[in-house]
């Protein structure tokens, strides 16, 4: 599996360093990076508890990563832990506003594998160790001076960065007032329908169902309509008419 890009160091440290060989070289335990460019060169491991040598990797021999090895080319440069407290890192370095009150510290790192540059610094407000603390990123081009653990920089506060990670508490926080926010605005919809339901008369004006049922009543006939269609002269005695229909009987039989 290739590396990511861009690979937070802390993740490269998490996992332990297995050569082409097969044998185990022990998880990483700290960066090894030039500071002024901004540079990560490669990485240390503990090859082993009981002994006091570390194995040092550039970072070109990094060949690829799974979940819990990262896999390596070569062989390492052994040295010991008294030579490494002497390399220059920005890690662990207190960082500075303009004013040289301190910020924070610097907790991690991102680079590109292929080249080591270093993209951004990620920075703790308090201690980074401890779990699900926030982290702020900081690009290499805001910092202005760095000494051996301190970085000065000219932001005001430590919220002019950008955040890459929100704490849980603030995490909580955030979310609390969303679903404040969202349960005020429902409160505010409620209460425009019930306003406007007050508002409306308690009777409603005449629907066009109801002007279409008084044009329709007015249509039908009158009581005294209907009298006269049954007063009409066309309606004959029945009696009469018998003798009409005998009448004109006789008249067309021959032979009476």
């Amino acid at each position: 599996m290739p590396l990511p890009d861009p690979f937070l160091l802390s993740d490269l440290l998490r996992h332990r360093v297995r050569c082409d060989q097969g044998l185990d070289h022990g998880p990483g335990v700290m960066a090894w990076m030039h500071p002024p460019v901004h540079r990560l060169l490669g990485w240390v491991s503990r090859p082993s508890a009981l002994r006091t040598s570390r194995d040092v990797w550039r970072l070109d021999q990094c060949r690829g990563v799974d979940d819990q090895q990262v896999f390596v080319k070569g062989l390492p440069a052994e040295t010991d832990q008294t030579t490494l407290d002497r390399l220059p890192t920005l890690l662990d370095a207190d960082l500075l506003d303009r004013d040289g009150q301190r910020m924070g510290q610097v907790a991690d790192l991102a680079f590109v594998p292929t080249t080591g540059e270093i993209l951004y610094y990620l920075v703790a407000r308090s201690d980074p160790r401890l779990p699900g603390s926030s982290r702020w990123r900081l690009s290499p081009d805001r910092i202005v001076d760095q000494q051996p653990g301190r970085v000065f920089t000219a932001l005001q506060d430590l919220d002019d960065l950008p955040q890459a990670r929100a704490s849980v508490r603030q995490d909580l926080v955030r979310r609390s007032r969303h679903w404040r926010e969202q349960l005020q605005q429902l409160g505010d919809r409620a209460g425009e329908r019930l306003e406007g339901w007050l508002e409306e008369p308690p009777w409603d004006e005449p629907t066009r169902r109801d002007a279409r049922n008084d044009e329709w009543s007015e249509s039908r006939s009158s009581p005294s309509d209907s009298r006269e269609a049954w007063d009409d002269e066309d309606w004959s005695d029945p009696g009469e008419l018998r003798r009409d229909q005998s009448r004109s009987e006789h008249d067309e039989d021959p032979w009476i």
